[in-house]
């Protein structure tokens, strides 16, 4: 048996993976509970009964870059020589959750993704990954010879630019606040509050007033709260013009995935906005846009699965 993880801000999503790949166990934990991320794996690794794993690999809301890991929205930190020595591992090996996300495309089923618009996927052409969440995730796959291979980066912050007068006007007024507006500023949970203070403020209302991005993207409150309706309206149109740039800059005619936890609380709503029209929406390159197809990813363990996929690449 082997460990994947993935780690955020709240939950803590946790599995073994068999030898042939399949993911047992899977288990989520509050973060909030355990005062390390040790002392939570243990924990799992206490109620389940197996031998103790040799193998793992955890995707984290954090960009690794040497052995300390900090997460930006979570209490925990570790070490990953630390944790491997106190788990009694042979190798772990921690990703950003992203790249993870992005490792799991070629794993989805037809079950695991909703397509959003028209287009059809060119076999062996470049995917792009986005997700909205605690932050906004980017990521790429790409084929090199039989194996996918992901493009983890840092395009969730990228420069934000507005393609209409009420867009430009929210923008302008979060560059007040922020010394630089990004994509992650508005295409997030903390983006959609910015979103709604924004339009709320911009349209006389009290724009300080507390809201959550569960509250505002609610039913209820889209139904009855026209600054929640309107910042979601503005929040998937926003994600169908970055979405559209990753596609031209990637060339991804594989198609464009939607990852996260927020646009799934959409639900049929979303089909119905203005991503794709956005998405499409390049002048010139309307039809070349128009081909590439999109989808929303429905499988809620995605990480998970881009985690056991870099397994099947480690050797003894």
């Amino acid at each position: 048996m082997r460990l994947v993880g993935d780690i955020g801000a709240t939950n803590a999503r946790l599995g073994l993976v068999t030898p042939d790949g399949a993911i047992l166990h899977c288990t989520n934990l509050l973060c909030a509970d355990y005062d390390t991320l040790g002392d939570a794996i243990r924990h799992y690794l206490s109620e389940v009964d197996c031998e103790a794993p040799q193998l793992a690999v955890l995707a984290v809301a954090a960009t690794p870059r040497d052995d300390r890991i900090a997460f930006t929205n979570n209490r925990w930190s570790f070490s990953i020589d630390g944790l491997r020595a106190h788990l009694g591992l042979a190798r772990l090996s921690v990703i950003n959750d992203f790249h993870a996300n992005a490792l799991a495309i070629p794993r989805l089923s037809t079950d695991d993704r909703k397509q959003i618009g028209a287009g059809t996927p060119r076999e062996d052409a470049p995917i792009g990954v986005i997700g909205p969440g605690s932050g906004l995730g980017v990521s790429a796959v790409v084929r090199n010879g039989d194996r996918h291979v992901a493009l983890p980066g840092e395009g969730g912050h990228v420069t934000m630019a507005p393609c209409n007068d009420e867009e430009s006007a929210v923008i302008g007024l979060l560059r007040r606040r922020f010394e630089h507006v990004s994509a992650e500023r508005l295409l997030s949970g903390p983006g959609l509050v910015n979103l709604y203070s924004a339009l709320a403020e911009l349209h006389g209302k009290d724009g300080k007033a507390a809201k959550t991005a569960a509250e505002i993207c609610a039913p209820e409150a889209i139904a009855t709260d026209e600054c929640a309706r309107r910042a979601v309206d503005m929040f998937c149109a926003m994600l169908g013009t970055v979405a559209s740039n990753l596609a031209l800059t990637l060339g991804a005619h594989g198609g464009i995935y939607i990852a996260g936890g927020i646009v799934p609380r959409f639900g049929v709503a979303f089909a119905a906005s203005a991503f794709r029209e956005r998405f499409e929406d390049k002048g010139r390159f309307r039809a070349y846009l128009a081909a590439i197809p999109t989808y929303v990813i429905t499988q809620p363990h995605a990480a998970l699965l881009g985690a056991a996929a870099l397994l099947d690449t480690f050797e003894g």
